[in-house]
């Protein structure tokens, strides 16, 4: 059983800069207080400025995944400046996972709600078990998913993101696939082996055009066709300036391993 020592965001990290964020709420569903908004946020910044760091995971402990905001803080004090105060602080927050030069891993063993649902949609990857269920269910309450909803329409078509966000319906682990909110669905007890074997993919190819290439790949889904051209060229020159693109481009001309 926790305790009120107990920290909110567990951390791990291995050999190769795989870290691992693990919510620790499992009595409240790993809600999103503005104490666990405070943690994440603290721990981006600090990955953000560390070049050693190679893949983030967030996971969670417990039944859910994330619930969401914490509903009965926000009952606590029902003023609009601190109602944008609070969604601001959420927004920085899903920002900086997709700011963060490295690809983040959302490991879902449970349920994903509301803002939970949110934090799925601005991972760049997402694997789920398949007892997972997701939905954004704010409207059931009366209050319209509106930020999780800037996450969840650039992720799935558009008239299934609204369809989502006006019944508040769950969808489940397989139907999230199919819709494009998550990549893979494998059973609870291979969750763990799953999320490796994608991290392992990602941490033998290098770094830097990696990092490059999620910063262009998100830049240019907001620009016209013709910028976004313009900008993927430009960055495919300098990546291939990077002397690991010169080392692969020539390991595949000498038909040999390159050497990172």
């Amino acid at each position: 059983m926790l305790t009120i020592d107990d920290p909110l965001l567990l951390r791990e990290r291995d050999v190769r800069g795989v870290v691992t964020l693990t919510l620790n709420r499992p009595q409240a569903f790993n809600a999103l207080s503005e104490a666990m908004l405070d943690a994440l946020q603290t721990e981006l910044d600090l990955l953000a400025a560390d070049d050693g760091v190679r893949v983030l995971v967030i996971g969670a402990s417990g039944k859910a995944f994330c619930a969401g905001h914490d509903l009965k803080e926000m009952r606590a004090e029902p003023a609009l400046d601190y109602y944008e105060r609070l969604f601001a602080q959420c927004a920085r927050m899903m920002l900086s996972i997709q700011r963060l030069p490295v690809p983040v891993v959302a490991k879902v063993q449970g349920v994903a709600t509301a803002a939970g649902c949110q934090l799925v949609a601005m991972c760049d990857l997402a694997v789920a078990a398949s007892g997972a269920r997701f939905a954004v269910s704010g409207v059931n309450l009366g209050l319209f998913c509106s930020t999780p909803s800037v996450a969840l329409s650039r992720n799935l078509p558009r008239k299934l993101a609204f369809e989502m966000l006006v019944t508040g319906d769950f969808i489940d682990a397989v139907e999230a696939r199919a819709r494009g909110l998550v990549n893979r669905v494998v059973p609870a007890d291979e969750l763990e082996a799953e999320v490796e074997r994608l991290c392992a993919s990602i941490c033998a190819k290098p770094r830097t055009p990696i990092a490059l290439g999620k910063q262009l790949f998100y830049r240019q889904l907001e620009t016209g066709i013709a910028a976004a051209y313009d900008d993927a060229g430009k960055t495919m020159a300098c990546n291939m300036m990077d002397a690991s693109a010169l080392e692969g481009v020539q390991a595949f001309i000498d038909k040999r391993k390159p050497d990172w």
